[in-house]
């Protein structure tokens, strides 16, 4: 067990990149799209539905959120 009260920045940083990513809906040249970031905020893909981008996530073993 870590006690993450411990953690260095750099280590909060990484905490959940490989497990974690999150959709916000986003405007691209005037069309709701909904873009998947990883857990840092990285732009991984876009996609056209929300429910999409969570497969897409879930397709790459990771556990998708939903950002507003």
């Amino acid at each position: 067990m870590v006690d993450i009260r411990h953690l260095s920045e750099q280590q909060l940083q990484m905490l959940g990149m490989s497990q974690v990513a999150y959709v916000k809906s986003v405007t691209v040249d005037g069309e709701a799209a909904f873009a998947i970031h990883a857990a840092d905020g990285t732009p991984m893909a876009l996609a056209d539905d929300c429910e999409v981008a969570f497969a897409a996530i879930r397709q790459h073993e990771m556990m998708p959120t939903l950002v507003h």
